[in-house]
């Protein structure tokens, strides 16, 4: 009797260990690799990166702003030189999985407008490199209110009159950067209702399946619109809620207020999802939307919703198993990495804090998954970087904010 109560006490005590290791979430975890990529030649350095792609071979792709770079940091370019340090890298990289820079090109050219202030990059499935734009005018060059980001205090950038600014337009090059297509003319734009051009568009998801470009449009437009990725042709948009978008001023967000009926500035990332869901950054208002891809609200999520200035939701990227269980958030007001479940959009951990030492934020504005499960990230405004987040498999959820995420192994 004795020998049977201890066999029934160690099995109640089995149960209870594998339900509560059942209870207990389960998500990614990440090291940040402190040595990737490797130095950039020819004493060349980053501006603002605003924009991060991973390609079919698993190759690593940015974009930066060369004129956001400050005067100290391009000497190397003065006539005549007034020192050996530095000189600002072309527009667009391409490291390998070693962080060797592979490839580099980008600027203006014939045929073409290039942006003044070039955001967010994307290559899709035959290895074309998509760009978008923020430059309100040619004086600003660094961003779409002259260096920032977004408009001053979170703020839609609604003007007298409307406003088309100089970066109505998106491209599309090859591999190695031929120009191939153009949607979209400088100073064009009539506002969120013109199929024909953009309004400072953020960030291009290109779908294989149907061959549709989502355009995240943007810093001047509040709205998803969609092209044929091979012909340019409009094929449909829609704003907030799925709804016709405005270009009316909502005003400043405001935690406590009713949810916002139309997108605020900007509408920073529109990434599809293996199963057919359209994942939308409403960055200002704090919150994902999700579509279907005609349109069709389903859902939403709001994220750090007492955020002010910039917003909480900055970019979106998947896990890379099949069923894209895991949203990854960057949050460069907060400067964090959520980390959300797809199916509840709840948030389950998030990692990094401000600053510049490996693994910390400053402006984390962009985010990319590599076939291996690693994350890739860049930071805007002085932040000016792209990092490497070593995937390390699943392990239970200890934390809310994990804060660095550093090596194990090392303090």
């Amino acid at each position: 009797m004795k020998r049977m109560s201890v066999v029934l006490s160690l099995t109640a005590i089995a149960v209870a260990g594998v339900l509560l290791h059942a209870a207990t979430p389960q998500a990614p975890r990440f090291e940040v690799d402190a040595f990737w990529p490797k130095p950039l030649p020819n004493h060349w350095i980053l501006g603002q990166t605003i924009g991060v792609s991973v390609d079919a071979q698993d190759h690593i792709w940015i974009i930066h702003r060369p004129g956001s770079i400050e005067p100290g940091e391009h000497h190397l370019t003065a006539n005549p030189p007034i020192s050996q340090c530095c000189a600002a890298a072309p527009p667009v990289l391409e490291f390998d999985q070693a962080g060797n820079l592979i490839a580099s090109w980008g600027g203006p050219g014939k045929g073409y407008d290039w942006p003044i202030s070039n955001h967010g990059i994307t290559v899709d499935w035959e290895g074309n490199v998509w760009i978008g734009g923020n430059g309100r005018d040619a004086g600003s060059g660094v961003g779409a209110t002259g260096g920032s980001d977004s408009p001053a205090g979170g703020r839609a950038a609604a003007p007298k009159g409307l406003q088309s600014f100089e970066d109505n337009m998106i491209l599309k090059f090859t591999h190695d950067g031929k120009f191939l297509m153009q949607i979209g003319k400088p100073h064009s734009s009539k506002g969120s209702s013109d199929i024909a051009n953009l309004r400072l568009p953020a960030k291009i998801f290109v779908d294989p399946k149907a061959k549709e470009a989502y355009i995240a449009d943007g810093y001047g437009n509040h709205r998803v619109i969609v092209f044929d990725a091979e012909t340019g042709r409009y094929k449909r948009h829609w704003g907030a809620y799925g709804k016709k978008p405005s270009d009316d001023d909502p005003g400043a967000y405001k935690p406590k207020a009713p949810a916002a009926q139309q997108f605020r500035n900007p509408v920073h990332c529109a990434q599809l999802s293996n199963d057919g869901f359209l994942y939308v950054c409403d960055r200002v208002n704090d919150r994902i939307q999700v579509f279907k891809p005609d349109g069709t609200f389903v859902k939403e999520k709001v994220i750090e919703k007492q955020t002010l200035g910039s917003g909480s939701v900055w970019d979106i990227a998947f896990s890379h198993d099949p069923q894209q269980k895991f949203l990854y958030v960057a949050d460069g007001e907060n400067d964090k990495v959520h980390i959300v479940d797809r199916d509840s959009l709840e948030v389950l951990t998030s990692f990094g804090d401000g600053g510049r030492q490996p693994g910390e934020f400053y402006g984390v504005h962009s985010i990319a998954t590599d076939s291996k499960g690693n994350i890739y990230t860049t930071e805007t405004y002085r932040g000016q970087r792209v990092q490497r987040f070593l995937y390390k498999g699943m392990g239970p959820v200890t934390k809310a904010d994990q804060g660095v995420i550093w090596p194990a192994g090392r303090k």
